[in-house]
């Protein structure tokens, strides 16, 4: 009985001692854990803080700003080709009216889902001519009409009449043309363009890298 006794027993310091390691190793697992969730929570804030900051900035500047199209077609050759990527200035439109001469970008009056990007040729209330391959504009500081001088035209190039080759336009619409005009369905075929349906107009040819330009408001001449 007694070597029973002795093989069962533990001395109570040594009991003592074995009881307090245990729970000191979960201790330290248990802040290595937490630690390792405070990093990862951590992390996870500051990813949500740089998108919520980028969608802050990028944003307005790609819905209010300005936004990137690339054309396709040939309607705009030689002043736009297939292909090429452009910066659409819409915050000018906010503040100014359009102007003849700028290359526009807007939702097809016919199918709105659709972006078509052609030139401003006349503006509200004035009326357009197309005849003789000649663009005229009747408006109050020409009653008796004057001829477009369009220097971005190559001088082979053709403008044909839709019908008559008259048209009014109202107090918001705009007539637009394509600068190829022999490969441009524009307001010849469908009418004017809205001023609601305009999105912006053609600000910076960022592609191709060696065809980068700024596009600058066209003058025109008076015959």
């Amino acid at each position: 009985m007694r070597s029973k006794v002795q093989l069962l027993y533990r001395p109570p310091d040594i009991y003592k001692k074995e009881m307090q390691t245990e729970p000191t190793n979960q201790n330290i697992q248990d802040d290595q854990s937490e630690s390792g969730f405070k990093e990862l929570g951590l992390f996870i804030w500051d990813l949500v803080k740089v998108l919520l900051i980028a969608m802050v900035i990028i944003l307005p500047i790609r819905y209010v700003v300005a936004q990137p199209f690339i054309v396709s077609g040939s309607s705009m050759e030689p002043t736009f080709y297939s292909g090429e990527y452009l910066i659409i200035n819409e915050w000018s439109y906010h503040f100014n009216s359009p102007e003849r001469g700028d290359v526009i970008v807007f939702k097809y009056p016919k199918d709105t889902s659709q972006y078509f990007i052609k030139r401003i040729i006349a503006l509200p209330g004035e009326r357009v001519k197309i005849e003789e391959n000649k663009v005229i504009i009747y408006n109050q500081e020409h009653p008796k009409g004057w001829v477009l001088t369009e220097a971005y035209i190559p001088a082979a190039d053709t403008t044909l009449p839709v019908g008559d080759g008259s048209t009014t336009l109202g107090s918001d619409e705009y007539y637009v043309l394509g600068d190829n005009r022999l490969a441009s369905s524009d307001s010849r075929f469908w009418g004017p363009v809205p001023r609601n349906d305009i999105i912006g107009k053609v600000f910076i040819r960022a592609f191709p890298f060696d065809e980068v330009k700024k596009f600058q408001s066209v003058e025109y001449g008076v015959k």
